[in-house]
C-alpha cells in the first residue's frame, strides 16, 4: 500500500465518482421549450393589440364626435346666418359642401369619396404591421376624419355618393370645416413630424439598426489589426501558466545533501 497519496487524484475520483443529476429531463425540456416562447409571443402579442386597439379607439370618438356635432349644426344654425365665436377670426356657419374638406373642390363628390375610401382600406391593411402608439394616434384621426365625411357622402342629400358633407365650423371667412376635417389636417402634421423624426410604423426608428450594427463593428478588432507584442506576451503568459500548472506534480522530496 503506497504510503503517499497525491491529493488532487483523490479529489478528481471524488468528483468522478458523484454522480450528476441529469440536466435534459422532460420537464426542463419542456420549460426551455415553452417557457420563454409562449412569453415572448404573448408580449409581441400584445405590444402589437395595443396601437391597433388604439387606432380603432380614436377612430371611433372622431366619428362619433363629427356625426354629433353635425346633428347638432343641423338642428341649431340655419344656412348661411353666421355666429361669431372669437370675433372675425372663428365662428359658426352651416354650410352643405358638395366638394373636398374645407369647401375646396365643389362638385366632384363621389371622386372624394371614392378616395375616402380607398384611403380606409389602406388604413386597415397598414394596421396589421402597426406596433407604434404614435402612429396609431395619427392613422385614428385619419381614418375617424375620413369614415366622418365619408358618412355624408354616401347617406346624405342629394343621394348616395353624391351626398353633402356638413360644415359649420367658419375661420374667418376663409373656408368652412367640421370636426373630420380637424382631425384630418391633425393627423398630417403628426404624420409629418413622425417622419421627419425617423419613427417606423413598426415602432423602430431609421438609422437605429445601422448605427448598433457601427457599433458592434468598431468594438471587435480584426486579427490583422492586433498588435503581435501583445499576442507574443498572451503566449509567455499562457506558458508560464502550464509550467507553474505542471510543477507541484512533478516536485518530489528533496533528499539529504550529498556530503562532500
Amino acid at each position: 500500500m503506497p504510503d503517499h497519496v497525491d491529493p488532487v487524484a483523490s479529489s478528481q475520483e471524488a468528483t468522478d465518482s458523484t454522480i450528476s443529476p441529469p440536466a435534459d429531463t422532460p420537464f426542463a425540456v419542456m420549460e426551455k421549450t415553452l417557457g420563454p416562447q409562449s412569453g415572448d409571443d404573448g408580449k409581441g402579442h400584445r405590444a402589437r393589440r395595443i396601437p391597433v386597439t388604439v387606432l380603432w379607439v380614436m377612430a371611433v370618438v372622431i366619428v362619433v364626435v363629427d356625426q354629433i356635432s353635425k346633428q347638432w349644426a343641423l338642428s341649431a344654425l340655419s344656412d348661411g346666418r353666421h355666429t361669431a365665436l372669437i370675433g372675425r377670426a372663428l365662428g359658426l356657419v352651416l354650410v352643405r359642401n358638395p366638394g373636398a374638406a374645407f369647401s375646396f373642390a365643389t362638385g366632384q363628390t363621389w371622386i372624394f369619396a371614392i378616395i375616402a375610401l380607398f384611403v380606409v382600406l389602406i388604413i386597415i391593411r397598414v394596421s396589421r404591421n402597426l406596433a407604434s402608439r404614435s402612429w396609431a394616434v395619427a392613422l385614428g384621426l385619419v381614418l375617424g376624419g375620413a369614415v366622418g365625411n365619408l358618412i355624408d357622402r354616401l347617406l346624405r342629400e342629394p343621394g348616395f355618393l353624391r351626398g353633402h358633407v356638413i360644415d359649420f365650423i367658419d375661420y374667418g371667412g376663409y373656408f368652412v370645416g367640421n370636426v373630420a376635417d380637424i382631425a384630418i389636417v391633425l393627423a398630417a402634421v403628426g404624420i409629418i413630424v413622425l417622419s421627419l423624426g425617423g419613427w417606423e410604423i413598426d415602432g423602430t426608428r431609421a438609422g437605429s439598426q445601422d448605427a448598433s450594427q457601427s457599433e458592434k463593428t468598431k468594438g471587435t478588432t480584426p486579427s490583422s489589426d492586433r498588435d503581435p507584442g501583445s499576442e507574443e506576451r498572451r503566449g509567455n503568459d499562457d506558458a508560464t501558466s502550464s509550467q507553474s500548472a505542471e510543477a507541484p506534480g512533478s516536485s518530489a522530496p528533496a533528499g539529504p545533501a550529498e556530503p562532500e
